[in-house]
């Protein structure tokens, strides 16, 4: 179902609703992650475990004045956010951080938050738009809307080995 999202500057009095709704977003991508690395290699990255660290990530990107910051809202709620970084050496914007409230997706919001993302990007005068994310299982959703509004995989070989 299509759901009427308008996309809003942020501010720092959506920051809570923000991190909370990140954080319900994330959990079944963390939990991939888990289950795809090295118990020993996933607890080094997470030692205070994965809601710390990216509680800690999103409200770095939310006070970074390099990043840009905005928020879907829908329903009179915040449901999504995206925060976007401008690399001028490389005349390209990159999608830091996104993410959609778990019970708004699939519903249109982060296609609205991408297409808003990339507009910015072509009025900053960027040429070339890059996210990042994983390739495992609790990804997929992520890589399939990145592939709907015209992102294209550059595959990218990543090993760990806990020391």
């Amino acid at each position: 179902m299509q759901l009427g999202v308008e996309i809003e500057p942020y501010e720092d009095s959506r920051l809570e609703e923000i991190v909370r709704l990140s954080l319900r977003a994330w959990e079944p991508v963390f939990l991939s992650i888990e289950g795809a690395l090295d118990a020993d290699v996933y607890q080094a990255f997470y030692p205070n475990g994965w809601r710390v660290a990216q509680q800690s990530a999103v409200e770095a990107a939310c006070s970074d004045e390099d990043t840009k910051v905005w928020v879907a809202v829908a329903d009179a709620r915040t449901v999504g956010f995206v925060a976007l970084k401008c690399h001028t050496e490389d005349n390209m914007g990159e999608i830091h951080m996104i993410a959609v409230d778990l019970d708004y997706q699939r519903r249109g919001v982060a296609t609205a938050l991408m297409n808003h993302a990339l507009d910015w990007f072509r009025q900053i005068g960027a040429s070339v738009a890059m996210v990042e994310t994983g390739g495992d299982p609790g990804h997929e959703p992520a890589c399939l809307a990145y592939a709907s509004v015209g992102f294209r995989l550059f595959p990218v070989a990543r090993y760990f080995k806990k020391l």
